[in-house]
């Protein structure tokens, strides 16, 4: 790290016009870059096959949800086949390459509500309706009040429309949201620093994000990189780069406040401070990485594409951060209202008292975590019901005339059973006995019949993103793959059990890969078997407390309704555990390596471990409580945003920031480092030889001189 600083120090100017070209070139080519993202989520498993066959021979269907165009008729009038089948006819003939499923259609008197006043019918348009795809509900809601009778009410529903939540009042976006986040952080950073330093973290992660984004900007050339990247470059990219922003500055004020010169304290402040951010992005970039286990091509390319996050974030703090700190960090340092001559007065004080008190402190910590844990054993992995996504709005409106109705909101998501046409008829009465299911038809009109195939809907009583529609759907396909004449069971409800398989089935192989990766790295960082297996293990149980929290506040709704008006979910996003895992890993191992680096630092130089503790703490507590709440006005800038699965992302992520940074790091790390006494420092010697490990002088001298001493502290 020395001869790297030394190296960047010697060559300012080539350094500095590196990295304005690197910035340049990315602010150029950010356009093209997220326009090549792809938004392909293909998996494994049978219905992802059938989908893809049904969305390919009929253009439409598979894996989407249709929108459910609603109709209802005037006081004492019945919703009669002829009137509704012209309706329904004209949003056919305004819908080039639907299929539209209904009462005129079927005959089935399941499209009709108890009263016979309302029905509806599933509308399966052509062309990309994932996410982020143009809506077409306002297009379906101009067709049906065209075509109505007068006195007739209409109203559009379906997956698409709730998930997109309720109107927004006037005035507000998420860009406005966003920057009064981005003002909240550079309030705290003001804090820390309280001179203009406070701008140079932000510098620092501007040009971490548009370096990040030129460089997945040539992956896009060679390989497919999930839409998801672009979220990994904007969050964890800009929180890493603040976060590595302030240890390395933090510490170069601490070396120039003890009466080293500018570069002499550069220099040093790299060589511990830097040496730290290497290590942790390293651990961000494994925690990312492993997802190439995973057998879902996405997030595969989430984890090539999301590796070059804190890769890059490192590049730019240890080349052109001591650059800057070298030429205009003094200038920058002004007006110098707080100065890092000593520790944090408030987190050594804190340290002090965890140290003396550390069992009550374990025990106390560990409490708090296990209550939080307990939840996650009742965690449910779907989409939340339609209740919890818009709860209010047309989309809302329209669905609540159906239930009130009679009709389960089960129909939002059908499933999809791909048939030879001469068994069709048959699958339908099959699947019409399934436990859990409402209805199954089987249309003979003409776009649910192609090539010799026909195309069987089946609609649940309950939403297949819900358990109960999940064990619908698995019964479902239990009882239909293998009948004759039966192609393959497709719908959102199937895919969803694939997909679970499918990266949940592989969770346990990822996380062993990532701590025995993470192990061997922080073991080198450390120099200690017990620090590193203690970090890995912490890490786990944060994890598994922000699951607990997300369980807890959403799918049992213990305060969804106070903080955003929704009702309890009933399942978590299938995706958000993942994620979360994926954002929680690496940035909580940053305080991890943040506090136990400068901890093994102070043992090394004193041999004093009550020491070490306070200093460790006292000097970066401070930095680690305020990285992470710039963290959470991030996340909680996210959570205002409409989409339900946002705010359930947010509070996990969030909660898990909130728990790592106050009751992992702050307490639990001191605690058990006093606890453990010297084991803390145990390196086999032959696992040293194998990582290329030398214990300083310094450290040896003073332990076996202060032995006694340490024996007490025990």
């Amino acid at each position: 790290m020395q001869a790297l600083t030394r190296f960047v120090l010697r060559h300012k100017l080539l350094v500095t016009m590196f990295w304005l070209a690197v910035v340049a070139a990315g602010v150029m080519t950010i356009g093209g870059t997220t326009h090549r993202m792809t938004n392909n989520f293909s998996m494994p498993g049978q219905a992802f096959k059938v989908d893809s066959q049904i969305a390919r021979e009929y253009g439409n269907g598979g894996s989407q949800p249709p929108y459910v165009a609603v109709l209802t008729a005037p006081p004492g009038r019945q919703a009669d086949a002829a009137t509704t089948g012209k309706v329904f006819g004209a949003l056919h003939a305004a819908l080039p390459g639907a299929r539209i499923a209904d009462y005129a259609t079927t005959h089935d008197r399941a499209f009709l509500t108890r009263n016979g006043r309302s029905t509806f019918a599933l509308v399966y348009t052509a062309g990309n309706t994932s996410f982020g795809a143009p809506s077409l509900g306002p297009a379906i809601q101009r067709s049906l009040t065209a075509s109505a009778p007068a006195g007739w009410t209409s109203g559009v529903t379906g997956e698409q429309l709730l998930q997109n939540g309720a109107p927004q009042a006037k005035g507000t976006s998420l860009a406005v949201e966003s920057m009064i986040g981005s003002i909240g952080a550079l309030l705290i950073l003001a804090f820390v620093f309280a001179s203009f330093l406070a701008l140079l973290p932000l510098l620092i992660g501007g040009i971490s994000v548009l370096a990040t984004f030129l460089a997945v900007g040539g992956l896009t050339e060679i390989t497919g990189i999930s839409q998801i990247v672009e979220f990994l470059i904007a969050l964890i990219g800009l929180g890493v780069a603040i976060d590595y922003s302030l240890l390395v500055v933090s510490r170069w004020r601490e070396e120039r406040a003890a009466g080293r010169d500018n570069q002499a304290a550069v220099i040093r402040a790299m060589d511990h401070a830097g040496r730290a951010v290497v290590f942790s992005g390293l651990t961000v970039a494994i925690g990312l990485l492993s997802m190439i286990v995973l057998p879902v091509p996405m997030l595969r390319s989430v984890g090539i594409g999301g590796v070059l996050v804190p890769l890059v974030s490192v590049a730019v703090a240890i080349t052109f951060l001591p650059v800057v700190l070298a030429t205009v960090g003094p200038r920058l340092d002004w007006p110098r209202l707080r100065t890092e001559r000593t520790a944090s007065r408030a987190f050594s004080a804190w340290a002090r008292g965890v140290y003396r008190h550390r069992w009550l402190a374990a025990i106390g910590g560990l409490a708090v975590l296990g209550v939080m844990i307990v939840p996650a054993l009742s965690l449910h992995l779907g989409e939340p019901g339609s209740s919890a996504e818009a709860t209010s709005g047309p989309a809302h409106s329209a669905l609540v005339t159906l239930t009130d109705g009679g009709v389960p909101a089960g129909v939002l998501t059908p499933a999809e059973v791909l048939t030879t046409t001469a068994s069709a008829g048959r699958t339908a009465t099959a699947a019409a006995g399934v436990p859990g299911t409402y209805a199954a038809f089987a249309p003979a009109a003409s776009d649910y019949r192609h090539a010799g195939t026909a195309i069987v809907t089946v609609l649940p009583r309950t939403e297949s993103n819900l358990p109960a529609g999940q064990s619908a759907s698995a019964g479902l396909e239990s009882a239909l793959v293998r009948r004759p004449g039966v192609l393959g069971v497709g719908g959102p409800g199937a895919e969803m059990i694939d997909f679970n398989h499918a990266v949940y089935g592989n969770f346990p192989l990822m996380l062993t890969l990532i701590g025995i990766a993470t192990f061997l790295l922080l073991t080198r960082a450390f120099r200690s078997v017990l620090l590193a297996a203690k970090a890995v293990v912490f890490n786990l149980i944060s994890l598994a407390a922000a699951y607990g929290v997300l369980t807890w506040v959403w799918q049992d709704g213990h305060g969804s309704t106070a903080l955003w008006n929704i009702p309890a979910t009933g399942a978590i996003t299938m995706w958000v555990p993942l994620m979360v895992f994926a954002f929680l890993f690496g940035l909580s191992m940053d305080y991890e390596v943040f506090i136990l680096s400068r901890i093994r630092e102070t043992y090394d130089e004193t041999g004093d471990a009550r020491k070490a503790v306070t200093t460790g703490l006292g000097r970066t507590g401070r930095l680690v409580t305020s990285a992470a709440a710039i963290l959470m006005l991030s996340f909680l800038s996210m959570s205002t945003g409409p989409q339900t699965d946002l705010k359930i992302l947010a509070t996990g992520l969030g909660a898990g920031i909130l728990i790592d940074a106050v009751v992992i790091r702050c307490l639990l790390v001191p605690a058990m480092v006093a606890l453990f006494g010297r084991a803390n420092w145990w390196l086999p010697a032959p696992v040293a030889r194998a990582l290329r490990v030398r214990a300083p002088k310094a450290a040896v001298a003073a332990a076996a001189a202060e032995q006694p001493a340490l024996a007490g502290a025990r």
